[in-house]
């Protein structure tokens, strides 16, 4: 049998319309596909079907609205949809326990109930990040549930996303989608899909679990560049010289195809990715008697990260003779990462709580969070404007770097905040001529190894 596109006029399935399935959905829709998003949330679905959407991706929200508009886009909580589509997309989470164990309930409710309503010719093409071998020995087995052989019946290939947080929708048009097939015929079968629905290049694996590693050495990598430049971080702030200078002269030498590339230092790792699929690789190659100890390394360097954020706070404070319990602190910006709203496992957490535990009065504002999401995080009621948390401040702490706080009248803002105010620097990475200009207004700078 031969799998689908065969023709032009494809349809597609996407189950999970959490972050990435989403995207994923609303950009083949835009792209002139025929799609239909299933989830198990009703009330999800019954935002998506009235064109809101509580995920605040920049873009995502006018692209859902734009495929309900056109019809493009249809959303369900039945399952019953995927039959009349050429492929399916499984797109939905996969969270681990604390020693790096998959958990694999949605993966097991997802793939049970779509291989009830499976048929011949379709496709699946599974994104959601698990341990490699997970697709083979898990997922498959229960797709045959309904009665279909894979590699028979139906193809099955695992194409993982690597998208980033406020890209994320230029990315899915842009970068190279990565194929594993459970068979030649099935991993042709979705690269044909990749290139026809979005446009966009393919790299082919020679097997699901190549594939499935790609996935996981992505953010074994990510992860270990970040604890490297945070741990550099903390050495040139002991010699005395800016981290970011020496980072940048690292860069300009040639290496292999590239050139070096350290990434920046910050406040530490958060999000639903970094944070968990380095630990879901350690269980993994634990599980065959491999030790990977430099997962271990990277993840304690940036998990120690807030803390050491914290105590530049409470150091500089102390410099310019404010003790911690006597301050007020301003948190600008809240999120995992600069410019977006995004909360998940956010190391601006445990900043805070740090600040309040040493006494601090702390004031949270970012204009990218949702404020109730902010409430039920943080336990703090957020500051409506920039102006109120920063009302008599003893510390303008940026956490996050939003590219609207570009707009924000410095000078207006040292006005409000008490005499030799802290400024510290935790993702923005001022440039020399920034930090001139901060200390010129009578801020004090201070920054993750400036």
């Amino acid at each position: 049998m031969r799998f689908l596109l065969d023709r032009e006029d494809i349809t597609v399935s996407v189950v999970g319309l959490g972050y990435v399935g989403s995207c994923v959905a609303v950009s083949l829709a835009d792209n002139g596909v025929d799609v239909v998003g299933v989830d198990v949330d009703a009330s999800l679905i019954e935002e998506m079907e009235a064109g809101r959407c509580r995920l605040k991706e920049p873009g995502l929200p006018e692209l859902v609205a734009k495929g309900r508009g056109s019809g493009r886009l249809r959303v369900t909580t039945d399952f019953a949809a995927i039959s009349d589509t050429d492929v399916v997309v499984i797109a939905v989470g996969t969270p681990v326990q604390e020693d790096g164990t998959l958990v694999e309930t949605q993966v097991e409710s997802a793939a049970t109930e779509i291989g009830l309503h499976l048929r011949a010719g379709q496709v699946v093409i599974f994104k959601s990040t698990v341990p490699p071998g997970t697709t083979r020995a898990l997922v498959a087995p229960l797709l045959e549930g309904g009665g279909l052989t894979c590699g028979e019946d139906f193809g099955l290939a695992f194409c993982p996303e690597r998208l980033s947080q406020g890209s994320a929708l230029a990315e899915i048009r842009r970068l190279p989608v990565v194929v594993g097939g459970w068979d030649e015929r099935s991993g042709a079968a979705a690269e044909r899909f990749w290139r026809a629905g979005l446009g966009v290049e393919t790299v082919p694996c020679s097997s699901i679990e190549a594939a499935e590693t790609v996935k996981l050495l992505n953010n074994w990598w990510i992860d270990h560049n970040i604890a490297l430049a945070n741990e550099l971080a903390r050495y040139c702030a002991a010699i005395g010289v800016d981290a970011m200078e020496v980072i940048a002269a690292t860069n300009e030498v040639p290496k292999g195809k590239g050139n070096i590339n350290v990434l920046s230092p910050g406040v530490g790792v958060g999000g639903s990715c970094l944070t968990k699929d380095p630990w879901m690789l350690w269980r993994s190659a634990r599980e065959r008697g491999v030790d990977l100890s430099t997962v271990v390394t990277a993840r304690e360097a940036n998990e120690a990260m807030p803390g050491y954020v914290a105590g530049l706070i409470v150091d500089g404070l102390a410099a310019l003779g404010t003790p911690a319990d006597r301050s007020r602190v301003a948190v600008l910006g809240l999120s995992f990462k600069n410019n977006t709203g995004d909360l998940r496992s956010t190391p601006t957490l445990p900043v805070v709580s740090a600040l309040r535990e040493a006494g601090a009065d702390v004031a949270l504002f970012d204009p990218l969070a949702d404020p109730d999401e902010i409430r039920k995080e943080f336990g703090v009621e957020p500051s409506s404007g920039v102006e109120g948390a920063a009302s008599g401040a003893d510390c303008l702490a940026v956490l996050a770097w939003h590219d609207e706080f570009a707009e924000l009248d410095m000078a207006a803002l040292r006005a409000l905040t008490a005499p030799g105010c802290l400024f510290l620097d935790g993702r923005a990475h001022f440039d020399e001529q920034t930090v001139e200009s901060l200390t010129g207004l009578g801020f004090t700078y201070r920054g993750i190894g400036r």
